[in-house]
């Protein structure tokens, strides 16, 4: 029997991943469970640092005005998809991380540049190498959506597999198991890596991550725990 996939991560993202999901055969479900917001915020001098440090596309999608005062800062992104949205807004990407920025800085270990980081309002705490400096800015927030009734209903009764692409969907997945009383057992977690993975936690049928951060890897995992 093939098991329901459900999908939780907020829009654009939530469409493109339901549309392949569905072309590719899954019995897919989804919707937002936060909605991603602008802040206001003032960019510095971009003379002051050597590049962009960026964890979520989300800074090239909300970032506004203000990233055009940064032009010509090379990227230091998180992973591809943090990538190609600074390169649709005319950055160049210097690096492309796998499996977080912790692991982005750790890699360029021994060298000296000062980043302007760029980040939403929740964000992780990053250990910084000697000789790398790091400046904040905080560019977007996430507002918590419920789930909506129909998900929600379908979740409980059947279970499923549940794609997570972010930890902010990980731990807004559990609050919202928690608050409609769905057995958390009765679910497999698909994490797009490993610290999405961690911040999942237990309590789950099982957890899985994907090779590879990307959501074409992602999906192709989750065909299989939905045939197995």
């Amino acid at each position: 029997m093939t098991r329901p996939l459900f999908v939780f991560r907020p829009e654009p993202g939530l469409r493109v991943t339901l549309q392949t999901a569905d072309a590719a055969g899954f019995d897919a479900y989804g919707c937002p469970l936060f909605k991603v917001e602008p802040v206001e915020w003032s960019a510095p001098d971009r003379k002051e640092y050597d590049a962009l440090l960026v964890g979520s596309s989300n800074v090239f999608r909300h970032g506004g005005a203000g990233l055009d005062k940064l032009a010509g800062l090379p990227v230091y992104a998180v992973g591809e998809a943090t990538a190609e949205g600074a390169r649709e807004k005319g950055f160049m990407v210097t690096k492309t991380g796998k499996g977080g920025l912790q692991n982005v800085l750790d890699e360029i270990a021994g060298r000296e540049l000062r980043f302007l980081r760029l980040a939403g309002q929740k964000m992780i705490d990053l250990d910084r190498p000697k000789g790398i400096e790091i400046d904040t800015r905080v560019v977007y927030r996430t507002r918590a959506l419920q789930m909506s009734p129909s998900v929600s209903k379908l979740l409980r009764e059947q279970g499923g597999v549940a794609l997570l692409h972010s930890g902010e969907a990980a731990g807004r997945l559990i609050e919202e198991c928690d608050r409609l009383g769905i057995d958390r057992k009765t679910i497999t977690v698909a994490a797009l890596g490993p610290r999405i993975a961690g911040m999942a936690g237990k309590g789950w049928e099982a957890v899985h991550t994907a090779p590879q951060p990307l959501d074409a890897e992602l999906l192709a995992m989750a065909q299989g725990l939905c045939q197995g």
